[in-house]
């Protein structure tokens, strides 16, 4: 019987904006030993896929992996459609999101790799490649992107502003301990925790949060800086793989903050001169949840392999 689906991998149109890099640390990562690119390449792919993979493939290493950024770069498809290409991929064998510790001394922090593969891949062999990795991690990466690795026409990035609380009529009235603490909080003076969650809506409209949403979440979002994640991180981990509505952003937000807490820091055993503390975790294409590699199916953690019947 005829395959409908045969037929070569659609590279991306000329876009107007470069594909921008990650920053030091993130982005993809190809897997070694690739055989060449082909005409055949992702042939059995739907054609979305075949687009979005024929679209990574080409990136270089070190490209920016998140769906803003490969819905913005490539004219075809939006932010929804790149997210499920993503997780098809995924459950394709073409790719692992993975978090893992980068970094020497004092400066160790959490980050976010994708690994990509031309060639499909079954889960035994993710799982002893990414084994491989955390055993023998490779060489840590310059702190600086020279500008030779850097898009001719990387576009900027979008001015963000932390926006002020409303003014607030004194009335003597109980308040609630979040209430109070979102009436001292101003843009100058707002923690580092608080205003990575003010900036949630700005990202994605639905985890908008009021002022005092932000205080009474401001304690569970520090505890993540404080484990070594910057607010880039925390901002991804919040808002990767959203469903297409968020009834209660104050709600959801606040269980991610507690389902998707990454581990502290290890502490620092003697090693071996010039060998790095490392740990990696697996991250889920579809929600984001973080896991040893070994619980993971298809790139996909067992709630989203096996969602709860309706």
């Amino acid at each position: 019987m005829a395959v409908s689906n045969l037929s070569p991998a659609l590279r991306a149109p000329a876009s107007s904006r470069a594909h921008p890099k990650a920053k030091p640390g993130y982005g993809k990562r190809s897997v070694p030993e690739q055989h060449a690119p082909c005409e055949s390449d992702f042939a059995m792919l739907p054609e979305r896929e075949r687009h979005i993979a024929g679209y990574v493939d080409a990136l270089s290493e070190g490209a920016a992996m998140d769906i803003k950024s490969l819905a913005r770069s490539q004219p075809l498809y939006g932010q929804m459609a790149v997210g499920s290409a993503l997780r098809a991929l995924g459950v394709a064998g073409h790719l692992r999101h993975v978090r893992c510790l980068s970094g020497e001394g004092d400066q160790v922090r959490w980050v976010t790799r994708t690994f990509w593969s031309r060639t499909a891949h079954d889960n035994e062999w993710w799982n002893a490649f990414l084994a491989a990795e955390e055993r023998y991690p490779a060489p840590q990466e310059p702190t600086e992107v020279t500008g030779a690795d850097v898009p001719d026409e990387a576009p900027e990035p979008e001015p963000v502003s932390v926006p002020a609380p409303p003014p607030v009529m004194v009335v003597p009235q109980q308040r609630t301990v979040g209430q109070v603490s979102a009436l001292g909080h101003t843009v100058g003076d707002s923690s580092p925790a608080f205003a990575a969650l003010a900036r949630l809506g700005r990202t994605d409209s639905r985890l908008a949060l009021s002022a005092a949403d932000c205080a009474a979440l401001e304690q569970a979002a520090a505890e993540w800086l404080a484990r070594g994640v910057d607010a880039d991180y925390l901002t991804h981990a919040l808002t990767a793989g959203l469903p297409a509505s968020v009834d209660s952003p104050f709600g959801f937000v606040r269980r991610r903050l507690r389902d998707k807490l990454p581990p502290r820091l290890p502490v620092a055993t003697p090693t071996a001169p010039g060998t790095p503390a490392r740990r990696l975790m697996v991250e889920c294409t579809e929600c984001g949840a973080p896991g040893r590699p070994e619980a993971f199916r298809d790139g996909l953690c067992r709630p989203c392999r096996e969602p709860d019947p309706a």
